[in-house]
């Protein structure tokens, strides 16, 4: 391994069909006053937030409730969210949904104590809360596997009026105390939903495994993640509610962004940040942004990395080339029911300029791009 880092996860993670029951223990180390968010309002008729509720009344909290977050969380929401929590001088926040309504938590919990622009200074400038300034803790009991929330501090926010998204990795104050993951939960969330947060988790793992050709630990647990997670994809696409694969989804979307695979990486979150910007002009799931977008994107990557793309063909897909290694995840992503470009997500021709204009350009692990690379690489994709 050639990088130099620091390793430090703070979330402590209860895992399996039983794990609700562990939330009336960590309610001895909050507040009375608790802020619920949570969707739209599948948790209430799947039942999960009526057995919620019961252990935060049982233990003797406070609600106030804040419903409707959506699944790609706004900058106005995320407004509402702050003026509530401030309002009602809650003391933690406790999130009931999938990886938004986890990111969404944290962006309120940053912001509440914050005497300024918010959306400004932590999303527009990058910059963490000053250390002497006060956070909320939060608390995650996740419905859906995809965004690897649960244990980050990642918050993605949209300004719907400037059809502008953007991400924000708050530093480990802000990542989840605690995080319940139940599988069985997952099962509740539509099966395109399922479908969608399986091909985020798989994208996470790219963006950082394709960067770098020294010989990394990282990688090799990278490639490990994705053979599983191509294993139970295929599984759970033919039997929804078969739990093995369903558990082991969601274990490797955590592990997929709990920041253990970057490790001594230089990364590259350049599909993340195009789709970002097709999410945001096309509204389409965010798994399927980062799909439609994906192929275009890793065949121009592949001649810059070849050697890591051949590694990959070898290790994950058991193929020879780099060619055929894309090729068999082309077929892959068929085989489980994702668009392969981003017509199939309703982006047209005359979108390509305004996606391009809200696409935030980051270093990348092989290429240097501009703009216009952005703009043809969207073109390829149509």
């Amino acid at each position: 391994m050639q990088g130099n880092f620091k390793y430090h996860n703070p979330t402590k993670l209860y895992f399996g069909e039983e794990s609700l029951k562990y939330l009336k223990d960590e309610l001895e180390n909050f507040g009375e006053r608790v802020l619920l968010n949570y969707g739209s309002g599948s948790v209430k008729r799947n039942g999960i937030y009526d057995e919620v509720v019961a252990i935060l009344r049982e233990g003797g909290k406070t609600l106030i409730e804040n419903p409707g977050v959506m699944s790609n969380p706004t900058l106005e929401k995320l407004h509402e969210g702050v003026r509530i929590a401030r309002e009602n001088k809650v003391d933690w926040i406790l999130a009931l949904g999938g990886g938004s309504v986890c990111d969404y938590s944290k962006g309120v919990a940053a912001s509440v104590f914050f005497d300024g622009d918010y959306w400004q200074e932590f999303w527009l400038d990058g910059n963490q809360p000053a250390k002497e300034q006060q956070v909320l803790p939060v608390g995650c009991i996740l419905t859906m596997a995809g965004t690897g929330s649960e244990m980050n501090g990642g918050c993605v926010i949209t300004d719907a009026a400037k059809s502008f998204k953007t991400g924000h990795v708050f530093d480990s104050r802000l990542m989840p105390k605690f995080a319940i993951l139940n599988p069985r939960y997952t099962m509740t969330v539509p099966i395109e939903q399922m479908k969608a947060g399986i091909y985020d988790i798989m994208n996470h793992i790219f963006e950082q495994y394709f960067s770098d050709f020294d010989d990394n630990t990282s990688d090799y647990i990278s490639e490990g993640l994705m053979r599983s997670l191509i294993v139970a994809s295929r599984e759970a696409v033919k039997d929804p509610q078969n739990y093995e694969a369903r558990s082991n989804i969601m274990w490797t979307a955590t592990w997929a962004l709990n920041t253990l695979i970057k490790c001594g990486k230089s990364e590259d979150w350049m599909v993340h940040m195009i789709g970002h910007s097709l999410g945001a002009w096309t509204h389409a799931p965010h798994g399927y942004c980062l799909a439609a977008c994906s192929m275009a994107y890793y065949r121009r990557a592949m001649e810059y990395g070849r050697p890591k793309f051949e590694r990959f063909a070898r290790n994950v897909w058991g193929v020879n080339t780099a060619e055929e290694g894309l090729e068999a995840l082309k077929n892959w992503m068929l085989e489980i029911g994702l668009p392969l470009t981003i017509t199939e997500i309703g982006a047209t021709p005359e979108m390509i300029d305004d996606i391009v204009s809200t696409t935030v350009i980051f270093p990348a692990g092989y290429l240097d791009l501009k703009p216009g690379d952005i703009k043809q690489i969207l073109k390829e994709s149509l």
